[in-house]
């Protein structure tokens, strides 16, 4: 009989099929576009494109996951807010 592991990091970041919420979510939203372009040009070439690309979409997505440095994104806020003066100059 097989046994299944319990997923006991869902606290750190809830993951379907190795991806987060949000890039699967976008992964789905890719595929059922392909499948409508798929049901509305019925052509042999655009099905085999559509199967590459979303493959080829999911590789980069789960590439991403495990080294999301590769598309650093900065942070527009700063990590803490404060009033303080950060230079000792006196302007009064």
């Amino acid at each position: 009989m097989k046994r299944y592991q319990v997923y006991r990091n869902i606290r750190k970041q809830a993951m379907i099929m190795g991806l987060p919420i949000a890039l699967f979510a976008l992964m789905m939203v890719s595929v059922i576009g392909s499948l409508l372009v798929i049901i509305f040009s019925f052509n042999f070439g655009v099905i085999v494109a559509l199967l590459l690309f979303n493959a080829l979409l999911y590789g980069a997505l789960g590439r991403w996951v495990k080294n999301p440095q590769l598309l650093a994104i900065q942070k527009v806020f700063p990590g803490t807010i404060s009033n303080k003066r950060l230079s000792s100059l006196s302007y009064a």
